[in-house]
């Protein structure tokens, strides 16, 4: 996987780093947070191993955490076959944020009972394509570190700016069509 070794981060307002977060930015008026791809290798743990890997995360958050997850929907927006929402996920049992992030799936992809369940936000999408037994596979493209900004601590329910960790993935369908384009952002401390 081809990275880029930057020793400074600068804010910007596009990224193929953060896409398809980079809109949701850009769509309300926000400098996108400081980001830089960094070998999955320089990732510390416990992130690197949440991260660094070609599986879904919904199920590799909910063992780390032993509990099941949820979505809660910041944004969403249908365009034709494709929806962008910006999300949380949510441990059920404690209420707590282990993931924020944003998605672009391809609803065109999905059988209907699974778009349904999609378009509804309540579910994770690694959850209903389990569930509905539709083959996938997780292609991460770059691995991330980033400053939070005002507005990512605040929905982490962070004191201030942290630096945090993340991916940008892609899911594949079984023809290697794109299912989901999707930014995947931890906490600072992912304790289980």
């Amino acid at each position: 996987m081809a990275t880029e070794h930057n020793t400074e981060i600068k804010p910007v307002g596009v990224s193929p780093l953060l896409y398809p977060l980079d809109e949701f930015y850009v769509r309300n008026g926000r400098a996108l947070p400081a980001v830089i791809s960094i070998e999955g290798a320089a990732m510390p743990e416990p992130h690197r191993g949440l991260l660094v890997h070609e599986n879904d995360m919904t199920p590799t958050l909910q063992n780390f955490h032993h509990d099941s997850l949820h979505v809660q929907a910041l944004h969403a927006e249908e365009r034709g076959d494709f929806y962008f929402r910006e999300v949380l996920l949510v441990l059920d049992g404690s209420g707590r944020f282990v993931e924020y992030g944003a998605i672009k799936i391809n609803l065109g992809l999905l059988p209907a009972d699974a778009r349904r369940e999609v378009l509804e936000a309540r579910l994770p999408l690694g959850r209903i394509l389990n569930t509905h037994h539709i083959a996938h596979a997780s292609r991460p493209k770059a691995y991330l570190q980033l400053v939070s900004d005002d507005y990512i601590s605040s929905v982490l329910g962070l004191a201030g700016s942290s630096v945090l960790f993340g991916r940008r993935n892609t899911l594949t369908n079984r023809d290697r069509l794109p299912l989901a384009e999707i930014v995947e952002i931890l906490p600072p401390e992912p304790a289980a």
